[in-house]
C-alpha cells in the first residue's frame, strides 16, 4: 500500500576559491581557477519513514568526488547540531558529479593534493559548510510527500573510450550487439502532499570532462549545465527558505566520455560540447520528470561498512587485493580527455617479470620523479617485493602509494554503504565503476535483494570518498587508463562484490553488520605549498578598486558580447559564497533590476594578476539574442585586502549602455545654436591619462553633426572653446549648443 514519506530538499553553493588554486581531476598543475563560468552547488535530499523514523540522506554536489575527510567533518558537524543518531556515517551519502573544473586541495591524502600543491583549507571549509548547509536547509523542510520513480534512455550522450578493455569482456564476445555504455538515466520526482514539487534527482553515466584541462574557469561541466538548465526553468532562488532543486548525479561512467565524439577539449568549442551533452541529459530529465508516475513505496532502511581493500580475500579463491598501485598507462590519462605530459601512451602492460617494457623505462621514472619530487616526509619505495607485482599483474607499477610511510597515499580504508528507499536502493561507492563492471556489480546485489521486493539497484559512484577505478580483470588485462589506475589490482571487482554482497544479504535478512575499521584521521598531517593573499594594490593611489579599465561601449546589439575590466582584488579575500562577484543590471524606471549574476552561464567572470599584486576583472555578457531593449549595465563586486590584513569590500559599476534599435546609439547628434563657430572636445573620462582618449571637432555656425563614438568609450564628456562646461552625453543623444553657452540634451 502506498506509502508518505517526510521529505525535505535543500541547496547551497560550494564554489570555492575562484583564483589560484588547482583544479580537481585532470592532475595538471598548470590548471589553476582563474575565474567562474557557473557557480557550484551542494543538492540534499532526505527521505524519512513516518514509522520508524529512519531515514537517509542523499546529497550530489558539483565537485570532482566527496573525500573521506569531508565526509567525517560534515557528518561530525551534523552530530553536533542534531545530536548522535540522527544524521550518521551510515545513512548520509555524500557524493560528487565529478566535475573536472572545480578547485581541489580538500582530500587529505597526499596523492589527490598533489597537483594542488597540498591541502586548501579554505576550500575545503566552502564545501563542507555548503554540504551540512544544504542538509540542515532540507531538514528544516521536511513534510509528508511523495516520491515518484521513472526511467528511459538518453541517446547518443556519451561514448566508450576504452573499447579495447571493454572488447575483451566476456560478455561482448558472446553477443556484439550490447551496447559499450549505460544508457538509463534513473530519475526520482520529489513532490509534498500539499502539491508543492520540491525537487529531483537522477543518475546517468557519464564524464563531466567537456571543459577539459586547458580551462581555468570554475563550472560544473555538462551535468551541472543540466541541473541550470532544469532549475532556471522551474525559477529556483538558493535563496529561499525552499525551493525547487535538480540534481544530476553520477553512476559507472569510469571509461564514458562525450569527448570521444570530438576529440580533446580544445578551449574553442568546449562550451559547446558542454551545453549539447548537458541538454540531452536535461532534455531526457525533463521527460522523465514529466512522466513520473510510478509510486516509490515501502520502508527506509540502510547498511554501512568500512573495508581495508588493500587486502581482501575473495572467499573460495587464492584471489585478493593488494596495497594501492599505479600502472605506467594511469600517465597516459585518458586520452580522449587529455594529452599526457609526459609522452605515455595507454595499454603499457608488464613484462612477464612485472617489470616495466622496453622503451617506455625512462618515460616512466621521469613521472616517479616528478611525484616523488612533490612529495615530502613520505617514503615510497622503489624496489617492490615479487608478491606486490604479481599481484598487480599485468600491471607495470609505476608507484605504489599504497605502501608509502608513514601512511598509504591514497586511502585504503573505505565505506560501503546500501540505502533503501521503498523498491529501490543506491550502492554508494567511493570508486570509479566502468560500464561492465558496474552492471556486474548491479546484478550481483540485485541477485540478493530480488526476491525482497526490490527493483532498482543504483549506482552512486564518487561517494563518501575516492579511490580510483575498478574494472573487470578483462579490463584489467588490457590495461588502458582505467585498468592502470584501478588501485587494488585485478580481482577489485570481485572484492567489491564480494563485500557489498554481505552488506545486501545483512539489509535483506534485517540483520546488523561491523562498521569495519575505522579510516584513519589525517587533519593534523596537512601541510600546503601555497601562499595566500597578502595584499592587494591599486594601479595608481588615485585610481580605486572597482574603476574599469576598460567600459562597455554606449550600445549593442542582441546577440553581441559585452566587455569590461575592472581594476579589482582577489577573489581570496571572500568567495561571496551564496553571492555573486558580478551582476547585469537593467533600468526599470528609477530602480535598476539584477538579471544575471556570476552563475548565469551567459556571464563569465575572469581574474588576472596584474603586476605584483594588481587585480584585473574582467565580466563578460554575451547578450542573448532574445533580450528586451532598453538601458543595462555590469556591475563587479569585490573585497580588498590591505597590507594590515584588514578587508574592505568594493563595487565597481560600468557606464549605461543600450539594448535595442542600434541605428544611431552609436552616434551623438550635434547642433550649433550659439551663432558663430565652435570648436568641440570629446573625451573618454575612464581613460583621461591617455592622448587616444580625446578627439576634437570643428563645428560650423548653424552646422549639424553626427558624431560617431569610438568603440570602447561607453560615456562621453563634451565641451566646446570658451565659456562651455564638461557635459556627460551618451550615444543616441541629440546635443544642442544653445546661444546662453549651454550644452542641452534634447
Amino acid at each position: 500500500m502506498p506509502n508518505d514519506f517526510l521529505l525535505g530538499t535543500g541547496i547551497y553553493d560550494v564554489t570555492g576559491p575562484a583564483a589560484e588554486l588547482g583544479m580537481m581531476g585532470m592532475a595538471s598543475i598548470g590548471q589553476k581557477t582563474e575565474g567562474i563560468h557557473s557557480r557550484l552547488f551542494a543538492r540534499a535530499f532526505i527521505v524519512c519513514d513516518q514509522n520508524s523514523n529512519k531515514r537517509v540522506v542523499i546529497l550530489s554536489a558539483d565537485i570532482w568526488s566527496c573525500t573521506q575527510a569531508v565526509k567525517m567533518e560534515v557528518v561530525k558537524r551534523l552530530k553536533t547540531i542534531y545530536g548522535n543518531d540522527l544524521y550518521t556515517i551510515e545513512n548520509v551519502l555524500l557524493s560528487g558529479t565529478h566535475t573536472h573544473s572545480g578547485p581541489g586541495g580538500y582530500s587529505h591524502y597526499a596523492l589527490f593534493n598533489l597537483s594542488i600543491l597540498g591541502f586548501d583549507k579554505q576550500n575545503f571549509e566552502c564545501i563542507v559548510n555548503g554540504m551540512v548547509q544544504a542538509i540542515k536547509k532540507a531538514h528544516e523542510n521536511l513534510a509528508p510527500g511523495k516520491i515518484f520513480f521513472s526511467n528511459g534512455d538518453v541517446e547518443d550522450c556519451g561514448y566508450n573510450r576504452s573499447r579495447t578493455a571493454f572488447e575483451n569482456n566476456l560478455e561482448w564476445k558472446e553477443n556484439h550487439d550490447i551496447s559499450n555504455t549505460d544508457k538509463e538515466m534513473l530519475l526520482l520526482k520529489f513532490v509534498k502532499n500539499n502539491g508543492r514539487e520540491i525537487g529531483c534527482i537522477n543518475w546517468f553515466a557519464i564524464h563531466p570532462t567537456n571543459r577539459g584541462n586547458k580551462n581555468k574557469l570554475i563550472t560544473g561541466d555538462n551535468k551541472g549545465y543540466a541541473s541550470y538548465l532544469f532549475e532556471k526553468e522551474r525559477r529556483t532562488n538558493i535563496h529561499d527558505k525552499e525551493t525547487f532543486i535538480a540534481a544530476f548525479a553520477n553512476s559507472n561512467c569510469g571509461d564514458v566520455s562525450g569527448n570521444v565524439k570530438y576529440g580533446v577539449p580544445d578551449l574553442v568549442h568546449d562550451f559547446a560540447r558542454m551545453k549539447e551533452f548537458g541538454e540531452k541529459q536535461f532534455d531526457k530529465a525533463k521527460e522523465l520528470y514529466n512522466s513520473a508516475n510510478k509510486e516509490i513505496t515501502g520502508e527506509i532502511d540502510y547498511r554501512h561498512t568500512h573495508v581495508d581493500f588493500s587486502k581482501v580475500q575473495i572467499e573460495g579463491t587464492n584471489n585478493k587485493t593488494y596495497p594501492a598501485a599505479l600502472g605506467a598507462s594511469m600517465f597516459a590519462g585518458s586520452t580522449e580527455d587529455s594529452k599526457s605530459e609526459f609522452g605515455i601512451v595507454e595499454g603499457i602492460a608488464a613484462t612477464t617479470t612485472g617489470d616495466y617494457p622496453t622503451g617506455q623505462k625512462n618515460i616512466i621514472l621521469e613521472a616517479i620523479n616528478l611525484l616523488s619530487g612533490l612529495l615530502t616526509g613520505f617514503k615510497v619505495p622503489g624496489i617492490l617485493e615479487d608478491e606486490m607485482k604479481k599481484g598487480h599483474f599485468p600491471k607495470p607499477i609505476v608507484f605504489a602509494q599504497g605502501l608509502a610511510e608513514p601512511y598509504p597515499l591514497s586511502p585504503e580504508v573505505l565505506p560501503l554503504q546500501i540505502l533503501r528507499i521503498g523498491n529501490l536502493v543506491l550502492l554508494g561507492t567511493s570508486f570509479e565503476l566502468t560500464t561492465m563492471s558496474g552492471r556486474r556489480l548491479r546484478k550481483s546485489v540485485l541477485e540478493i535483494l530480488k526476491n525482497s521486493g526490490i527493483d532498482n539497484v543504483v549506482l552512486a559512484t564518487y561517494a563518501n570518498t575516492y579511490s580510483g577505478y575498478v574494472t573487470t580483470k578483462e579490463e584489467y588485462d588490457t590495461q588502458q587508463y582505467e585498468g592502470a589506475s584501478t588501485h587494488f589490482g585485478p580481482h577489485t571487482l570481485m572484492a567489491l562484490q564480494q563485500e557489498f554482497g554481505k552488506l545486501a544479504t545483512a539489509l535483506k535478512n534485517g540483520k546488523n553488520i561491523s562498521g569495519g575499521p575505522t579510516p584513519r584521521d589525517l587533519s593534523s598531517e596537512q601541510t600546503t605549498l601555497q601562499t595566500g593573499v597578502v595584499t592587494d594594490t591599486q594601479p595608481m593611489p588615485w585610481i580605486p578598486f572597482g574603476s574599469t579599465q576598460t567600459d562597455a561601449d554606449s550600445s549593442y546589439k542582441p546577440g553581441s558580447t559585452v566587455k569590461v575590466i575592472f581594476w579589482g582584488a582577489h577573489p581570496k579575500n571572500n568567495l561571496r559564497t551564496q553571492s555573486t562577484f558580478l551582476e547585469v543590471q537593467k533600468k526599470d524606471g528609477e530602480n535598476w533590476v539584477t538579471i544575471y549574476n556570476d552563475n548565469d552561464v551567459c556571464t563569465i567572470y575572469e581574474w588576472k594578476r596584474d603586476f605584483i599584486a594588481n587585480s584585473k576583472i574582467t565580466i563578460t555578457w554575451n547578450i542573448p539574442a532574445d533580450i528586451k531593449s532598453g538601458e543595462y549595465r555590469i556591475c563587479h563586486f569585490g573585497d580588498s585586502r590591505d597590507g594590515a590584513g584588514k578587508i574592505k569590500s568594493y563595487t565597481g559599476i560600468s557606464s549605461t549602455f543600450k539594448i535595442g534599435d542600434t541605428s544611431t546609439v552609436n552616434e551623438i547628434r550635434f547642433k550649433n545654436s550659439f551663432g558663430k563657430q565652435v570648436e568641440l572636445w570629446f573625451y573618454h573620462p575612464n581613460d583621461w591619462l591617455k592622448w587616444s582618449a580625446y578627439a576634437k571637432q570643428i563645428l560650423k555656425k548653424d552646422e549639424n553633426f553626427i558624431w560617431k563614438i569610438p568603440s570602447g568609450w561607453g560615456k562621453v564628456q563634451v565641451r566646446f572653446t570658451g565659456p562651455g562646461k564638461w557635459k556627460t552625453v551618451s550615444g543616441g543623444d541629440s546635443v544642442n549648443i544653445k546661444a546662453n553657452s549651454e550644452i542641452e540634451i534634447v
